[in-house]
């Protein structure tokens, strides 16, 4: 037992040491050889190159589809037209009224000079004339409720004063834009189609317009009109209005849908394949041996997938699909020789 421990069991362990390593070798130098790019056509190769797409004919569809929600419209304020005091109140908090009926009424009182001219005796005199009195109406500015009447009867007045509001009784639909969708947007059309999970049928909201969100103020204005809720700040909205007879009610959530054109058999690349989005942009064209070559091109719609090339482009071209991004490799001196 003694020869075997200290003989046999060496020689065995280093026989089994010795196969281990030349069986590393040998797969070290057949593997090399099995993934070497250049062993043949079966070999497998890693391309890093961008892909390229043709200059092709497509329809774009420029529709921005954006949820907002329904609001009622801001109270209009009634304002005094005369400067006197409030002698009597026509119309009072909660009551319809209709464009140009009258509200109240201000009582003018007009200073008029006074008659001069000469006693029994010669003497020059001066009588005080009393004032002419008129009563001034005013009307209401717009069709709808009356929200608040904040003017009294003996109340002093100036012109331009807030002396109430009406609430027209009419509602909106708003939606805030982001900046890729106002840049689509440039020239929008007058009406949008407004969807109302489950309410009615779709239907077309009129006098779109794009505008800065209104500031919250934080109060009614003392116009008795609802106080907002608190906005995060700026931004663009856009904004339609509800047609009558539509059942909507105000709070409620909507998806807008903008049409803002539509370009049939025009150029058409991918979006990705495009410096810039709006007018004019740039494109890398890869002719037929390889090189790239940046150029300007002129732009048309886009649909959020693919844009139309106005001028710049030929169909059947071929461009990048994606943007080259520069080289931004790190130069280190610290990394280099044969072991960095």
């Amino acid at each position: 037992m003694g020869t075997v421990r200290t003989l046999v069991l060496p020689v065995l362990r280093l026989i089994v040491w010795s196969v281990i390593a030349v069986a590393l070798v040998v797969l070290a130098f057949r593997g090399g050889s099995d993934t070497d790019v250049s062993a043949g056509p079966g070999a497998p190769v890693l391309d890093l190159s961008s892909p390229v797409v043709p200059v092709a004919r497509g329809t774009v569809a420029n529709t921005v589809t954006v949820t907002g929600t329904v609001v009622a419209d801001d109270a209009v304020p009634v304002r005094a037209t005369a400067a006197g005091t409030v002698r009597r109140i026509l119309a009072g908090q909660g009551t319809a009224v209709a464009a140009g009926q009258p509200l109240l009424e201000i009582r003018v009182e007009e200073q008029l000079q006074p008659t001069t001219g000469t006693d029994a005796e010669g003497n020059p005199t001066v009588t005080p004339r009393p004032p002419r009195v008129r009563t001034v109406a005013v009307l209401a500015p717009t069709g709808g409720t009356v929200s608040a009447m904040d003017a009294l009867v003996d109340q002093v007045v100036a012109v331009g004063d807030k002396v109430g509001a009406i609430g027209p009784g009419t509602l909106s639909v708003t939606a805030p834009l982001t900046q890729a969708e106002q840049f689509r947007l440039l020239a929008p059309p007058s009406t949008a189609e407004v969807t109302v999970e489950g309410g009615p049928a779709p239907f077309t909201c009129t006098g779109l317009a794009l505008g800065a969100a209104p500031a919250p103020t934080g109060d009614d204005d003392g116009l008795g009109g609802p106080v907002g809720p608190p906005s995060s700040g700026g931004g663009t909205t856009a904004r339609c209005a509800v047609p009558a007879g539509t059942t909507v009610f105000a709070g409620m959530a909507v998806t807008v849908a903008v049409n803002a054109g539509t370009a049939e058999d025009v150029l058409v690349v991918p979006i990705t394949a495009v410096q810039g989005s709006v007018q004019r942009g740039n494109v890398w064209v890869v002719g037929e041996d390889g090189a790239q070559e940046e150029r300007p091109v002129v732009l048309g719609l886009s649909d959020g997938d693919q844009i139309e090339v106005r001028e710049g482009l030929t169909e059947g071209e071929q461009v990048l699909q994606f943007i080259p991004v520069p080289d931004d490799t790190v130069d280190d001196q610290m990394m280099g020789g044969p072991y960095g």
